[in-house]
């Protein structure tokens, strides 16, 4: 804030180092859960040799470029997770820029923000300290999300820097092919060239036809990028499946919803959950009606209204175009993971920041108590994001919270039963498999693994 200063080399040190902080117990947490499925069991990732054979065959070559050279490096469970943790610092770092490239925009240039540094390092603590982040940083094949947003992130800095010192190498060559990598490590990163617009809009006030000239490269490789993820066998048959699950009008009933469910972690910090029950909606209901229209009524007020400053309407629209390709239109097995939040985040921590340091400029008798209420609140981000990481520490420990915060869904106490069961104990696996089963008679994994445990009683 505006009576003390930061220097740039003091806030990004102190943005690694609170992020190291507040994921030092991480370290103890073990692989769960979709980690089997693409790391431990999965043979492509465990030699670099198969691993770039794998890359022409399957999906995000880049991602899985990074888990091959974890598991060959010999750092065995530490270097996994060093990994994510250093990735979630960098993009603390990143956010930190982003936001002080915002506050020097020329749309800001007389509101008296211009160069704020406190500003761009409260909103980078805001990010790496909020406990939404924890799923994408200690759960190990989380990190396609925050590795993703370290590339995407990277990419419009070198975009905006580039365009800023008329430099044609990071705008036209460093920029699109970040791009290329960012959407190699998850396909959500398509939304990059939209990003790019959105800044030009609401940073740089320029006409959106000089601006897709700039960006002409990037909207070029999307196109290929289309082009491949539509003829690429691999990406069609996700697609195929993802269809065949629900259809168009259920899944956007479902993801009202969904983008309910997350808003509401942002405030609800103690009920994070690594499988959230959510309901597969067929059809609108009074509920459903009434989460759309809150939804659609918090957009338009943040879009439209005239008392609001810029930064909010940058924000609004960040967060829904960071939320569109995971919560829209194509269906998922999993309605919701927390972890879709992770590069939305940006879109509520910029404006807060923002608002933070205007209401803290213009407040003479309240400075003490904002900087109570942002110290405290940052603390108890800490404190909870800490706590989270334990949850982490075993396979029992993270399904017997998910099974206490979702107790109808049968994966959930199949799954603990699974933690039971090769934790030796072979009872309690047992008796959670049958209340699987009592949830979802039609669930047949349950009913195998019953079967299972009966045959060697």
């Amino acid at each position: 804030m505006r009576d003390f200063c930061l220097s740039t080399r003091f806030s990004i040190i102190s943005i690694v180092g609170i992020t190291f902080l507040v994921y030092l117990n991480a370290f103890k947490g073990v692989f769960q859960y979709d980690d089997y499925n693409v790391i431990v069991n999965y043979s492509p990732v465990h030699s670099l040799k198969d691993c770039f054979k794998d890359m022409l065959h399957g999906i995000r070559p880049l991602l899985k470029l990074t888990y091959a050279l974890n598991w060959t490096s010999g750092l065995g469970l530490f270097g996994f997770h060093f990994f994510n943790i250093s990735i979630h610092a960098a993009n603390g770092v990143l956010v930190f820029y982003l936001v002080r490239f915002f506050s020097m925009s020329r749309v800001l240039e007389n509101t008296g923000i211009h160069q704020n540094q406190q500003t761009a390092f409260i909103a980078a603590l805001f990010f790496v300290l909020h406990p939404l982040q924890t799923e994408a940083v200690t759960y190990i094949s989380g990190r396609s999300m925050s590795l993703m947003t370290f590339f995407y992130l990277t990419s419009l800095l070198f975009y905006i820097n580039g365009r800023q010192k008329q430099k044609w190498l990071l705008q036209f060559v460093c920029s699109p092919f970040l791009f290329l990598a960012a959407v190699a490590t998850k396909e959500i990163a398509v939304t990059l060239p939209v990003a790019l617009l959105l800044w030009e809009v609401f940073a740089e006030t320029k006409s959106l036809k000089s601006a897709y000239f700039k960006q002409i490269v990037h909207w070029i490789f999307l196109v290929i990028i289309g082009l491949i993820l539509f003829l690429k066998p691999s990406y069609h048959n996700l697609l195929t499946f993802a269809f065949s699950e629900r259809t168009l009008y259920e899944n956007l009933l479902t993801q009202i919803n969904a983008v309910t469910y997350l808003l509401s972690k942002l405030f609800w910090i103690g009920r994070l959950n690594i499988d959230p029950d959510l309901p597969v909606i067929h059809e609108m209901d009074f509920l459903t009606a009434i989460q759309l229209s809150f939804l659609l009524g918090i957009f338009f007020y943040l879009t439209v209204s005239s008392k609001l400053k810029l930064w909010w309407r940058f924000g609004a629209f960040w967060f829904v175009l960071h939320l569109l390709p995971t919560n829209s239109i194509v269906p998922r097995l999993d309605v919701v993971n927390d972890r879709q939040m992770y590069l939305a985040l940006v879109g509520v921590a910029l404006p807060l920041s923002f608002e933070i340091d205007c209401f803290y400029a213009t407040s003479l008798k309240y400075k003490t108590a904002i900087k109570t209420v942002v110290i405290s609140t940052l603390l108890v981000f800490f404190l909870f994001t800490f706590m989270r990481n334990q949850d982490y520490y075993s396979e029992i420990a993270l399904w017997e919270d998910a099974s206490y915060k979702s107790p109808y869904k049968a994966r959930v106490f199949n799954n603990l039963g699974v933690a039971y069961e090769v934790a030796g104990n072979n009872e309690k696996a047992y008796k959670l498999y049958v209340k699987a089963l009592e949830l979802d008679f039609e669930y047949s994994i349950a009913q195998n693994n019953i079967e299972r445990i009966m045959q060697h009683r």
